[in-house]
């Protein structure tokens, strides 16, 4: 792929990025993190509400040709996202005790028209 398109893909993600975060914080949620990294990868949203932690994998896409966004979270993301979150409670010890932990998945699809449909596909996995 050309970096024209790797340039593209990366902006469209993180627009679909935006977007989640923008849903989470609607439905009451803080936001503690987006685009938290370590050495296994990155978690795309991680937020809160009322004790429950939220680990969020968003998946954009501009047309379903290839299955819809969420079908691009197999069960090896899934692993990856599940050890990223154990690396995330363990680098924020100084984080409030949360009672309960979601995995969420955000599927963001952008039409030709330019309109955005975000769905938040709650305790996915």
């Amino acid at each position: 792929m050309s970096a024209a398109g790797t340039g593209y893909r990366n902006a469209l993600g993180r627009l679909g990025e935006r977007r989640a975060a923008l849903c989470y914080r609607r439905g009451g949620y803080d936001i503690l993190a987006t685009n938290w990294r370590c050495s296994f990868g990155e978690i795309d949203i991680v937020a809160c509400r009322d004790g429950l932690l939220v680990f969020c994998e968003v998946k954009t896409r501009t047309q379903d040709g290839y299955g819809t966004p969420e079908d691009a979270v197999t069960p090896s993301k899934q692993l990856r996202l599940r050890r990223l979150a154990s690396q995330w409670l363990a680098a924020n010890t100084d984080r409030r005790f949360y009672g309960e932990i979601r995995f969420d998945v955000a599927s963001v699809v952008l039409s030709r028209d330019g309109g955005m449909s975000v769905e938040v596909i709650e305790e996915a996995f």
